[in-house]
C-alpha cells in the first residue's frame, strides 16, 4: 500500500475519535508506559506534546524524570531539557516546542525515546508524517543505540507497513492494549 494513502486514512480515523475516547485511550497508553521497567528505570526520556490527536502523554510529565522535547531546526530535531510548567512556543508545523535558549540534551544523557507516529507495525517500523525527522535522528550514530518506543492507538498498530531503505525500526510499540517490545 502507498504510504501517503495509508497516512491519510489513519489520520482521518484518528481525527474521528471522540475527545472522551482519545483521553481514555491516551490514559491507558500512559499507564502501560508507566508500568514498564523500561520507563521506570529511565532517568531521561524524550517525549512530545500531542498534536493532531496523537496519543496524549502529558500525564507522564508528573513523573520525576528529566524530560526532553524536540525543536525543529532546519531538517533536524534538536532535543531540549524541559520541566513541566516551563513555557512552550508554537514552533514549526504548529507543534509545541521548548524555547530556543533552553538547555540542549546530549545523546549520552538519554535513556528512552517515546516516538510519535501515524502508525507502527509489529516489526517495529513506523509511519510518520513524511518529513523524515525521526528517521534522520535515529540513523545518526549518536542516537541509533537509544531505546525507542512508537506511540500509537491500537487501530494504527498494523501487521506490516510499507518500508523504505531509510526507515529505522523501533524497539517497541505502545498502544492502549499494551507495550510490545521487539526481540
Amino acid at each position: 500500500m502507498d504510504k501517503a494513502l495509508l497516512r491519510s486514512q489513519l489520520l482521518k480515523r484518528r481525527r474521528a475519535m471522540s475527545v472522551e475516547e482519545w483521553r481514555e485511550k491516551s490514559s491507558r497508553i500512559s499507564f502501560h508506559l508507566q508500568s514498564s521497567p523500561l520507563f521506570s528505570s529511565a532517568k531521561t526520556i524524550l517525549a512530545y506534546f500531542s498534536f493532531r490527536q496523537e496519543p496524549d502523554l502529558s500525564s507522564l510529565f508528573a513523573e520525576s524524570k528529566q524530560w526532553g522535547l524536540p525543536r525543529v531546526e532546519g531538517k533536524s530535531l534538536v532535543w531540549h531539557r524541559w520541566k513541566p510548567g516551563e513555557p512552550l512556543l508554537t514552533g514549526a508545523y504548529g507543534i509545541f516546542e521548548p524555547e530556543a535558549n533552553s538547555p540542549i540534551l546530549e545523546p549520552k544523557e538519554v535513556d528512552l525515546i517515546l516516538v510519535p507516529a501515524v502508525a507502527c507495525d509489529v516489526g517495529g517500523y513506523r509511519l510518520g508524517y513524511g518529513g523524515g525527522f525521526y528517521d534522520r535522528l535515529l540513523c545518526s550514530p549518536e542516537w541509533s543505540s537509544k531505546f525507542t518506543i512508537g506511540i500509537v492507538f491500537d487501530f494504527a498498530c498494523l501487521p506490516e507497513l510499507p518500508v523504505d531503505e531509510w526507515d529505522r525500526r523501533l524497539n517497541g510499540v505502545c498502544t492502549e492494549t499494551g507495550l510490545l517490545v521487539r526481540k
